[in-house]
């Protein structure tokens, strides 16, 4: 029985908060992030994760044409010849940092939640703090399928 299967079996339709949503539309995913800001206990689906991986790509390439556009907009040459970019650009660095810094901490409970799906513990975050072979790391354990072992994790409510 498949996990989907098995999660339709036993919650009925709708999924608990504190259960992973194998099979998460991206709708679902996004409302799951922010509804689980700080949590960093449970479980997080492969498709949970993957679809903010997505908005998050998607939102910082639109806020960073933003500010290349706003910054492009009033932009002089200095006298040494470098391009100086106009002050529309610090609304688009300032929409950056806010962007930034509302998603920094469910983005690494998310993760945490997902390596806890894949039954490590949550401190393997810590890997990607080695440079690059960290993150290579921490990619391939993003794409590990879930272990039901991973259900040591969970916290019913």
């Amino acid at each position: 029985m498949s996990y989907q299967q098995q999660q339709t079996t036993q919650f009925g339709n709708a999924v608990p908060l504190w259960a992973p949503y194998y099979g998460a539309p991206i709708g679902e995913a996004a409302r799951r992030f922010f509804k689980k800001y700080a949590t960093f206990t449970g479980r997080a689906s492969r498709s949970e994760y993957w679809w903010w991986t997505l908005i998050s790509f998607v939102v910082g390439i639109v806020l960073n044409i933003i500010m290349s556009v706003a910054g492009s907009a009033g932009a002089t040459v200095s006298d040494s010849g470098a391009t100086v970019p106009g002050p529309g650009m610090a609304v688009g660095v300032i929409l950056l940092v806010i962007w930034g810094l509302a998603v920094i901490v469910p983005s690494l409970a998310l993760t945490v939640r997902r390596l806890h799906d894949a039954n490590f513990s949550g401190w393997m975050i810590l890997i990607g703090l080695v440079p690059f072979l960290g993150s290579v790391a921490l990619l391939i354990f993003m794409c590990l399928p879930p272990k039901l072992e991973g259900q040591r994790f969970d916290v019913p409510a």
